[in-house]
């Protein structure tokens, strides 16, 4: 897979994120506090959950202002709750200042993505089933996302369109049919050298019984079916490809497909359905 957490890319991510948000200054800084000026901050918790993000702060401040000291209280994955310290930073008052809501913004947002998918990873304790993430992410923000999810106990999917060949029902539809999709798929793979695993989508049990007769592809997405169908589905399989459950599963129902006995079952809910955490950044005086 992808290794979307190398420091090159984050770093990218980064120097993107203070273009948009400084532009050509941080004027209210530059404007209010004395260049000379020392100061330091404190990182609050003023939520309840599981904390991401540490890691991003410490390299967003380094690249604001490498000079900046920062030490660490708390670490990303563990639980949080109202009152804690996460982190404080010493330094230049105006590149606290700088780097303080992408700090915030990245930290509550991967926080909240991290607490829900820790509370969906424990949902599947005492199952083999593990949590899968999606490309249901914010543009431009996936790296984040993606790592939050991680943090929080589940499994990343695919990072993004060019590391995995994943046969949707809209693919299928286009390219006439799942047969042709599988064939066309394979015959691209051997054109281009390209390392990729398949995977394919199905609808129900007769598209299932088409994929089996054909092969040829490593996982089988099982997209909105009955519990009893992903029973008969996975009996069907018995084994022979990775499979993934999906398709508007939830906290209420997401035992009952794991115990239908699928590999993975992925939520776009880890992302788009969240509730960012409470943080603040404090000036200590």
């Amino acid at each position: 897979m992808f290794n979307y957490l190398e420091a090159s890319y984050i770093k990218e991510f980064i120097q993107k994120a203070l273009v948009e948000d400084v532009g050509d200054g941080d004027h209210t800084s530059l404007a209010t506090v004395p260049a000379n000026t020392i100061g330091k901050a404190q990182l609050l918790v003023k939520d309840q959950g599981i904390l991401a993000g540490v890691e991003l702060a410490k390299m967003i401040f380094a690249e604001v202002d490498a000079s900046l000291a920062v030490a660490t209280h708390l670490s990303d994955g563990m639980a949080i709750e109202k009152g804690q310290i996460v982190l404080t930073v010493e330094g230049a008052a105006r590149s606290i200042l700088t780097a303080e809501r992408l700090v915030l913004n990245c930290m509550q947002r991967m926080s909240g993505i991290a607490t829900y998918t820790h509370k969906m990873v424990q949902l599947l304790e005492g199952t083999k089933t593990q949590l899968l993430d999606t490309r249901k992410t914010t543009p431009n923000f996936r790296l984040c996302e993606k790592w939050a999810c991680r943090i929080g106990g589940a499994v990343n999917h695919r990072y993004a369109l060019f590391d995995m060949i994943l046969i949707k029902d809209n693919h299928v539809d286009y390219a006439g049919g799942i047969g042709n999709a599988i064939a066309q798929a394979l015959a691209y793979l051997q054109t281009t050298q390209k390392n990729l695993a398949i995977e394919i989508e199905v609808r129900n049990l007769t598209e299932l019984e088409e994929v089996l007769a054909i092969g040829q592809v490593q996982r089988i997405m099982l997209d909105n079916f009955s519990f009893d169908d992903l029973r008969q589905a996975v009996r069907l399989i018995n084994g022979q490809y990775i499979t993934e459950a999906s398709g508007g599963i939830n906290e209420t129902t997401i035992r009952q497909y794991a115990e239908c006995g699928v590999d993975y079952i992925s939520s776009g809910a880890l992302t788009h359905q969240i509730k960012s955490l409470d943080l603040s950044l404090k000036a200590v005086k």
